[in-house]
């Protein structure tokens, strides 16, 4: 069952920082003029110049682009240094979809910049841990208080640095 709190970024974001997480739940969204984003858009815009980009879902995910003759949600990313993330948010998209009738998609995590493509499906314990997750999603959404900062890396070429190390 879907739940309606969740959507392919907030999955994303759960993977990556629960304060970010935390904060684009609020509506506090940083990305709109950021020039990391801004690129991202540009690749997945560029990688499938023919097909049509961004089609948007209910609950507010975005795929991509959904190749309906092969029935594969591509989700198309800079780089691989959140592969993990974008795995779970392309396990998402795949779960939603079927949550809506729409059997036998697959998807492709596609980084154009490195000449990589990952086959991505969903298992039966990939729902199961979908589930999982929406609960964890939910405790951290609904807490009062922002979670803690991280202090990782990544940090720095984030769209919350500044609201959360200046």
């Amino acid at each position: 069952m879907l739940n309606p709190r969740v959507n392919g970024t907030k999955i994303s974001y759960y993977f990556i920082c629960h304060r970010k997480l935390w904060l684009f739940d609020r509506q506090l969204q940083f990305e709109s003029d950021f020039s990391p984003v801004e690129e991202g858009k540009f690749i997945s815009e560029t990688t499938y110049p023919d097909e049509r980009h961004e089609i948007k879902l209910s609950d507010g995910a975005v795929l991509d682009f959904y190749d309906k003759k092969h029935k594969v949600v591509h989700e198309v990313k800079k780089s691989d240094k959140m592969e993990e993330a974008h795995l779970w948010q392309l396990k998402y998209y795949l779960y939603y979809l079927k949550s809506y009738g729409v059997d036998g998609v697959t998807g492709k995590l596609d980084y154009p910049k490195l000449k990589k493509t990952l086959d991505v499906e969903l298992t039966g314990e990939d729902e199961l841990l979908i589930q999982e997750i929406f609960g964890k999603m939910t405790a951290v959404v609904t807490q009062e208080k922002a979670p803690e900062r991280i202090n990782k890396k990544f940090c720095k070429t984030c769209a919350y640095y500044e609201f959360c190390w200046v």
